[in-house]
C-alpha cells in the first residue's frame, strides 16, 4: 500500500480520538516516510517529538496503523537528518555495488540510473511560503511542473542562498513525478563534474565504454534533468562541454531542464557564451530576500509545527524577523533556538527577553532593524497617518502617493536596499517607480523648506 495513503488514512482515523489542539501540535507535522517488513518509519521535525510521541502516543499510532494496513507492525521516529544519513548511507553501497558491475554488467548500470531521482519528497509546493519576493518564481516552477517541456524551457532559478530555490526545484521534481510517468532527475553540480570525471577512469583493458553508456543514461535517457548550483562549473571547461552536449541533446527531445544559480546568467562570466546563452533559451526566475511580511510568514509556518503548546508572541516574531536577516534556514535555525532553550531550561515562558538574550549571536552584526525597510515604513505612516497596508496597496490616491514617495526616498537614503528591493517591500512596485519617486522627492527638498524639515525630522526618528 501507498505511504501517502496509509498516513492519509491515519490522520483521517486519529482525529477523532484525540483534541485538535493536539492533534495539530503533534500530528500536523511528522509523516510516514516508509513502511517495510511491519516497520513504520516516520519522520519528525524534532527529536522531542521521539519521546512525547513514544511516551503518550505510541498505543494510538500502533493500534491505528496497524488497522489500516491489516497486519502488525512496529513504529520508529527518526528527524530528516537521520533519514538523510540513513539515504546516504544506502546510497553509498548501491554506488559501491554499481561500480564493481561496470565492466561486466552495463546493463545493469542503465537500470539504475533510472531508479534514482534523488528528489527529496519534504519539498512541496504545498509547504513552499509564498510572498511578494518569490511569487514569480512559485509560478514559473508551478507552471513547469504542470507542463513539463512545453513553454519554459530551460527555467533558470536564481537568487542568493537560502532563500527556497533548491525547495521550488525539488517541488517541480516531486510534483511531476507524482502526476505522470516520467523520469526525474535531481542533481547537484558537483554530482555532475564527479559523474563526468569518472569517464576518465579506464578499466583494466584501457577502456571505458561501459561508464560512458552509464553516464549518457543517466543524463540523457530522462525526461527531466534538474541541475542545482551551476555557478560550480565556472572553471571547468571541460565539464561546460558535457554539460553544453547533454543540455542540447535533451533540449532537442522537448525534455525540461531546470537549473538553479546563486547569479544571473549574464553575471555568470566565467561560462561559456554558448551556454549562457542557453539558459535564457527559455525563462529566467529571480527569487529576492523575504521581507518582512514573508519573513513573518516564514516563522509562523515553522512555529505550528514545533510550537508544543508555547505562545510566541508578534513582538518576538517580529524582533527575529526584523534581526536575523533573511535567510530562510536563519529564520528556522532562531525559532529552533529558541525553543530548544525554552524547553531545556524547564519550559520557560517566550517573550522579548529571553529572545534578545538567546539569539544575541544569531543577530547579524551590522543589520539595525531601526534603518529596516519595515521600521521606515512604520514611521512614515504614522506621520502622514496612513496605514501600512495602504502605503503598500495600488491605490494612488494624494493622500497616499506622496507618504509612499517620502517613504521610498528614505528607504533608499538610509539603507543599503536597492530599487527593485525597496519596490518589492511597497506591494511589489516596479523599480522604475521608486526611481522616479527618489528623484522627485529629492528634486523638491531643494525647493520646499517645509519638506526638508519634514524629511529631517523623519530622519532623526529613525536613526
Amino acid at each position: 500500500m501507498n505511504v501517502k495513503i496509509i498516513w492519509s488514512n491515519f490522520l483521517n482515523s486519529i482525529k477523532t480520538e484525540m483534541n485538535p489542539l493536539s492533534f495539530e501540535t503533534w500530528f500536523q507535522n511528522i509523516e510516514l516516510y516508509d513502511y517495510k517488513d511491519g516497520i513504520c518509519k516516520i519522520i519528525v521535525p524534532m527529536a522531542i517529538y521521539k519521546k512525547h510521541l513514544t511516551t503518550k502516543y505510541y498505543d494510538l499510532i500502533v493500534s491505528n496503523l496497524s488497522n489500516i494496513v491489516g497486519d502488525n507492525v512496529d513504529i520508529e521516529f527518526y528527524t530528516q537528518e537521520e533519514i538523510e544519513e540513513l539515504e546516504k548511507k544506502s546510497n553509498e553501497s548501491e554506488n559501491s555495488i554499481s561500480i564493481n558491475n561496470f565492466v561486466d554488467n552495463s546493463k545493469n548500470l542503465e537500470s539504475i540510473a533510472h531508479f534514482q531521482s534523488n528528489l527529496d519528497k519534504k519539498y512541496t509546493f504545498e509547504n513552499f511560503i509564498v510572498g511578494n519576493t518569490n511569487k514569480f518564481a512559485q509560478a514559473a516552477a508551478l507552471e513547469v511542473a504542470e507542463n513539463p517541456g512545453v513553454l519554459y524551457n530551460p527555467l533558470f532559478i536564481y537568487g542568493n542562498s537560502g532563500l527556497g530555490k533548491t525547495h521550488l526545484m525539488h517541488a517541480i521534481g516531486n510534483y511531476i513525478v507524482e502526476h505522470s510517468n516520467k523520469k526525474v532527475l535531481y542533481v547537484s553540480s558537483d554530482q555532475f563534474i564527479t559523474d563526468f570525471l569518472g569517464i576518465n577512469k579506464k578499466d583494466e583493458h584501457g577502456k571505458n565504454f561501459d561508464y560512458i553508456n552509464y553516464f549518457k543514461n543517466k543524463y540523457r535517457s530522462i525526461d527531466v534533468l534538474i541541475v542545482d548550483d551551476i555557478q560550480f562549473f565556472q572553471g571547468a571547461p571541460q565539464t561546460q562541454n558535457e554539460f553544453f552536449n547533454t543540455f542540447t541533446k535533451l533540449y532537442e527531445e522537448n525534455k525540461q531542464i531546470i537549473i538553479s544559480s546563486d547569479r544571473s546568467p549574464d553575471d555568470l562570466k566565467l561560462l561559456e557564451d554558448r551556454l549562457r546563452t542557453r539558459f535564457c533559451w527559455g525563462l529566467t526566475a529571480d527569487i529576492f530576500p523575504p521581507d518582512f511580511d514573508l519573513r513573518v510568514a516564514i516563522m509562523k509556518k515553522k512555529i505550528i509545527g514545533e510550537s508544543i503548546e508555547k505562545n510566541i508572541p508578534d513582538d518576538v516574531i517580529e524582533y527575529i524577523a526584523s534581526n536575523i536577516g533573511s535567510d530562510v534556514r536563519h529564520l528556522e535555525g532562531a525559532i529552533t533556538r529558541l525553543l530548544a532553550y525554552s524547553t531545556m531550561m524547564g519550559g520557560l515562558d517566550i517573550n522579548l527577553d529571553l529572545a534578545v538574550d538567546v539569539l544575541k549571536d544569531f543577530v547579524n552584526k551590522g543589520y539595525s532593524e531601526k534603518n529596516s525597510v519595515n521600521r521606515i515604513q512604520r514611521i512614515v505612516a504614522e506621520y502622514f497617518q496612513v496605514s501600512v497596508e495602504d502605503m503598500k496597496s495600488k491605490k494612488r490616491s494624494a493622500n497616499l502617493a506622496f507618504p509612499r514617495q517620502v517613504a521610498m526616498y528614505l528607504c533608499r537614503k538610509l539603507t543599503n536596499e536597492s530599487f527593485p528591493k525597496i519596490g518589492i517591500e511597497f506591494g511589489g512596485k516596479d523599480h522604475s517607480t521608486v526611481m522616479h519617486s527618489v528623484e522627485k522627492i529629492e528634486k523638491e527638498i531643494e525647493n520646499n523648506k517645509e519638506l526638508a524639515n519634514i524629511i529631517e525630522k523623519l530622519k532623526k526618528e529613525i536613526v
